[in-house]
């Protein structure tokens, strides 16, 4: 089967926020679009904020937090497109300054160098979201072509609920490819 027969592979990257909890709803709506998909995980975001083993069991993939040794097979195709939800504050941050002291960040961080498709949705508490650093690592990465989707901050609600996390809409930015 030839790369042009298959499914568009997904990189779908996951930061530590509570609302990781809830990956698998982005990997099934991922799935149901006809994309194969893909976990990267930050290594915190790897030490308990979502199931890794239903991740792996969803995707046929094993997920991933850390660099392979040059002698181990890659585990995924080359990435079609690149989800990154949650973003957090600190992935953000880092990823904009072009840091990529992870797996995940230098995933991020090649994504740019080769023009692949990036959609994140960010996952920042409102205090801070309005840091200047923050707001500046926001306009390079739009500058660098990410799309953005609405902030969450997971304030609760005056009835005491908090809202969706809008899982889906990393799909929308990306599009049809």
């Amino acid at each position: 089967m030839t790369r042009q027969a298959e499914k568009p592979f997904l990189y779908v990257v996951v930061c530590a926020a509570g609302v990781a909890a809830g990956v698998d709803r982005l990997i099934t709506a991922a799935q149901a679009r006809d994309w194969a998909v893909g976990v990267i995980a930050t290594p915190v975001a790897a030490g308990g904020f979502f199931d890794l083993e239903a991740a792996a069991a969803r995707t046929g993939r094993p997920v991933r937090s850390a660099w392979r040794t040059p002698a181990d097979p890659r585990p995924f195709p080359p990435p079609d497109a690149v989800a990154v939800a949650p973003a957090t504050f600190n992935t953000v941050n880092k990823w904009a300054a072009g840091i990529a002291d992870t797996l995940a960040l230098g995933t991020l961080c090649e994504a740019a160098g080769l023009g692949i498709p990036v959609a994140a949705l960010p996952c920042v508490a409102a205090a801070l979201a309005a840091h200047p650093a923050y707001l500046d690592s926001l306009a390079r990465l739009r500058g660098m072509g990410v799309r953005f989707g609405e902030p969450y901050n997971g304030e609760v609600r005056p009835d005491g609920s908090r809202p969706d996390f809008a899982w889906e809409r990393a799909l929308d930015l990306l599009g049809p490819l």
